[in-house]
Formats: C-alpha cells, sequence, structure tokens
C-alpha cells in the first residue's frame, strides 16, 4: 500500500509540474510527438495495405492473375515511380477486347474499375462503399456467389443500364430479411436497380469484405466519364495451364502495344503468389525507413526530455533539499522524476497518437490509400515514448536523488 500510494504521490507531483510549464512540456515533447505519429501512421499503412492484399489474394483464386498498369515486382525503388508513369499506359476496352478474343488458355477475363462513394436506401446511407465497375463475367473470375437475384448480362452492359448488384453488408442494412430485388438504391444521388446480392464473403482481419455495389463496367464509364484505373481479371481453363494462360496474355498484350523483344513490359501481370511477394518487399522497405526515422525522432525526443529533467532538477534543487530533510528518502526522489519524465514522454505519446489518427482520417477522406490504425500501434507508440522518457530520465532522476540535503538547501532560488 505504502508503495502504491507514493507513486500515486509521485504522478500527482508530476501532474502538476507539467501543468505548470505547459508551452516548455509541449516543445519538449515535439520529438516524441513526431516519432509517435509517424510509427503509428506507418504501422495504419501497413495494417491498411495488408487487408487491402489479403482481400485482394482471396478474390484472385488459385488460377487468377490480374493485368495492372504498374507494380513494382523488383526490388523496391521509389524513383521508378515516374518513370513508370510515363511509360505505362493504362490498360484500355480495346486491349480488353483483343485478349478475349484471342487467348485460347485462359476460361474467362474481366475488366474492373472502382471508386468509393455513398450509397442510399430512403433515408439510410452508407458512407464510403467501394463501387465497382466490372464486365458481366466477374462471378466466373472472382469468389463471388450468387444469394439473391442475379448478375446483370452482357448486354444490359453492352446498354450501359442502371443495376447494381450489391454486397451483404448493404443488404442486410438496407433489405433486412427482404429480396432486395427490384428495389432501387442511389449512388451519389443516381438511382440503380438492384439486380441481384452477394453471399457473404466474410471479414479479413477485421475488415468487412462486403460493403461493395457492382454495377456494369459501361454504366460506370459513363456515369464517372473516365476509362482510366482499369484491371484485367482473368482465371486459367486449368491450374495445370495457370503459368501457359499469363505468358499468353503478355504476349498478345506485347503485340497489341507493338514493344520489341528488346523492350520491357509496359504493364504488369499480378497473380497471388507475386503479389504476396511484392508486399512482402514493399513491406520491409516501408519498415526498414519507418524504424530508421522513429529511432532518430525518439533519441532526439529523449536528448530533449533529458536536458529539460537536468534544468528542472537544478530548478527544484532546494525542494529536493526541503524533501530530503523532512525525511524523504533517495527511492523516493528517484521515482518522483522518473515518474515524472516517463509522463512527460506518455503525454507525447499520446498526442502522436492524436496527430496520427487525424492524418489517418484525413488520408482516408481524400486519398484511396487504406489505412487502418490498429491497438497494437496505439499500445506500441505509447509504450515505446513511455520507455523513452524512462530511459532518458535515469541520470537526471539519480542526480537529483543523490543531492546532499544540506548542500540542497543552502542553493538560492
Amino acid at each position: 500500500m505504502h508503495s502504491g500510494a507514493s507513486f500515486l504521490e509521485s504522478a500527482r507531483v508530476a501532474a502538476g509540474s507539467l501543468h505548470a510549464n505547459k508551452l516548455r512540456s509541449f516543445l519538449t515533447l515535439l520529438g516524441i510527438i513526431l516519432a509517435t505519429s509517424t510509427l503509428i501512421a506507418v504501422m495504419s499503412l501497413i495494417h491498411g495495405m495488408d487487408l487491402y492484399v489479403a482481400q485482394t489474394v482471396a478474390d484472385m483464386g488459385a488460377d487468377g492473375f490480374r493485368v495492372v498498369r504498374m507494380a513494382f515486382l523488383g526490388n523496391w525503388d521509389p524513383k521508378k515511380f515516374l518513370e513508370f508513369l510515363r511509360k505505362n499506359p493504362e490498360i484500355s476496352v480495346e486491349e480488353f477486347n483483343f485478349i478475349r478474343e484471342r487467348a485460347v488458355h485462359i476460361k474467362a477475363i474481366g475488366m474492373q474499375s472502382s471508386r468509393q462513394a455513398r450509397v442510399t436506401w430512403g433515408n439510410q446511407q452508407i458512407l464510403g462503399v467501394s463501387i465497382q465497375g466490372t464486365s458481366a463475367n466477374i462471378p466466373e473470375i472472382s469468389n463471388i456467389q450468387i444469394q439473391y437475384g442475379r448478375m446483370f448480362t452482357d448486354t444490359e452492359d453492352h446498354r450501359k443500364l442502371p443495376l447494381a448488384f450489391i454486397g451483404n453488408d448493404l443488404r442486410e442494412s438496407f433489405f433486412p430479411n427482404t429480396d432486395p430485388v427490384g428495389k432501387t438504391i442511389e449512388i451519389e444521388g443516381r438511382p440503380y436497380e438492384v439486380a441481384g446480392a452477394a453471399k457473404a464473403l466474410g471479414s479479413t482481419f477485421g475488415q468487412s469484405r462486403d460493403n461493395f455495389v457492382i454495377i456494369p463496367i459501361q454504366t460506370f464509364f459513363k456515369t464517372y466519364s473516365a476509362r482510366r484505373g482499369i484491371g484485367l481479371v482473368a482465371s486459367a481453363n486449368a491450374h495445370n495451364e495457370f503459368f501457359q494462360a499469363q505468358d499468353e496474355v503478355r504476349m498478345l498484350l506485347r503485340a497489341f502495344r507493338k514493344l520489341r523483344p528488346s523492350q520491357d513490359d509496359t504493364f504488369a501481370i499480378l497473380s497471388a503468389d507475386s503479389f504476396l511477394q511484392l508486399w512482402e518487399r514493399l513491406t520491409a522497405a516501408i519498415a526498414a525507413t519507418a524504424i530508421g526515422v522513429v529511432s532518430v525522432f525518439m533519441v532526439v525526443g529523449g536528448v530533449v526530455i533529458m536536458n529539460i529533467m537536468m534544468a528542472v532538477v537544478s530548478e527544484r534543487t532546494q525542494e529536493i533539499g526541503v524533501r530530503k530533510s523532512l525525511g524523504a528518502r533517495r527511492k523516493d526522489i528517484l521515482r518522483q522524476f522518473l515518474v515524472e519524465s516517463s509522463m512527460l514522454a506518455a503525454f507525447g505519446g499520446i498526442m502522436g497518437v492524436l496527430s496520427a489518427y487525424t492524418l489517418i482520417v484525413a488520408v482516408r477522406s481524400f486519398t484511396p490509400v487504406p489505412m487502418s490504425m490498429p491497438m497494437t500501434a496505439v499500445v506500441m507508440g505509447v509504450g515505446l515514448s513511455t520507455l523513452v522518457g524512462l530511459f532518458f530520465g535515469i541520470y537526471p532522476a539519480s542526480r537529483a536523488a543523490k543531492l546532499d540535503p544540506i548542500e540542497a538547501l543552502r542553493v538560492e532560488r
């Protein structure tokens, strides 16, 4: 009980000291705030991308692959990004038709493009729904299964009809215990008739995979007036033709783009294996960079905390002398200053969490980058900052604890 009471008393004194010097405390914490914000932002980016990758790999299936504009399949080099943007053209509808008419080793190939939007029905609305423009054969290629109604047809796609095939999240929110077929929902204010609904796909790492609406790809082009961001989704006739199918699609696309044998591909083909390998390399590069940046910020923040605590010890030398003369033990003084430096750093960690959360909300609101803050990032950020404060507070606390009470009382304010 005495130990607990002493700790609480130390925490109370430390909190009072921090509150009395708010500006100095804040300036002291800038390094810790930046370090914690960086750590949590990077972990949130990796976690969000993990969810995206897991969902993408699951949707590909064992015999599926995708053709995209670009992907960093080699060693990660940020300088290549602008080069790829310049060199790699968008995937086009003409290329899709060219491959579909000539490939013999693929069972099916489809187009896909997506964006996020608000979906409403009556007075209810759901924000951040994945609106996917696809060709009609997507259920053959992906793992989507039909529970109600049907998928739209090729004819309806060509006619640009406003039809929608909804995920299970929307069906349960808008039409619980009701067949949704024939109902009209609105996507950003535009009416779409529900043609069917999918069976639940479940969630990946806590992220729902059922928050989507699929509309005909031609309707998507007509609505959003753009044919950018198209990807091709294909599946091989059989697993033993998987690599032949990829090689065939690569050859056909190179032929369409009139690439010479000496020229590199101006597109990328991703299978589940290559996608996972790609992500592992990217994660390693991002994590290595983040560790370096966070380490520098933490060390800088820790050194600043140590210097400030040294100044605090000098300012409160007489107070320390009074406490010692009244019976305070060396460990009591040591505990007080260690608690104070730890609380200072922990407060910086909490501010870093809030800063990172604000950044994540802004990124998710204005960009398509998938970021999701895991609780482990919050715990790690605050915990690491607290440990930094504890470590860099050891020397000032030890110096305060070793002060001679008589000499301390002689120090003039």
